[in-house]
């Protein structure tokens, strides 16, 4: 197998890892541990089938419903299938390979977009955008520089 292959092969071994540490009988013919895990997170038996035969990734949406069951954030979801790396999706305080001007960066040096504060905050689809347009919004008209925490916190 090629790269995708064998990306595909050690994610499917993490999933199913994941799997029986939460219970789900994968390993019996007759276990059910992927139709329960489908109808746990609400997605499609064929997609839990095709990841655990190695036959396909499956999506984000998937991926985002397999992560809440399984007790794992989507961010280390993403990254075991080989979609991201851990660069790609820093944690808040770990430093960035290129740093946003002083202005733009939160406590502990950190900048975070407001799609990312949306991650990080577990802000659910039907909200994001809202949320997003709205922090841009708050960001644009502020006026104040988040180092300075007395004009954030006076109001003024």
């Amino acid at each position: 197998m090629g790269e995708k292959g064998s990306e595909m092969e050690r994610f499917a071994g993490w999933v199913e890892g994941l799997m029986r540490d939460r219970g789900y009988d994968i390993d019996s013919p007759r276990g059910g541990g992927r139709s329960r895990l489908a109808e746990d997170a609400g997605v499609h038996r064929a997609a839990v089938t095709r990841l655990l035969q190695r036959q396909s990734m499956p999506d984000l949406e998937t991926m985002r419903a397999l992560a809440r069951v399984l007790g794992v954030s989507l961010r280390d979801m993403l990254i075991q299938s080989g979609k991201v790396t851990p660069e790609d999706l820093p944690l808040p305080g770990a430093p960035r390979a290129a740093a946003a001007p002083a202005a733009e960066r939160a406590p502990g040096g950190v900048r975070v977009t407001p799609a990312e504060a949306a991650d990080l905050l577990g802000i659910p689809d039907s909200h994001r955008r809202q949320f997003v347009e709205m922090t841009e919004m708050i960001i644009a008209v502020g006026g104040t520089k988040p180092e300075d925490p007395r004009k954030t916190a006076t109001g003024r």
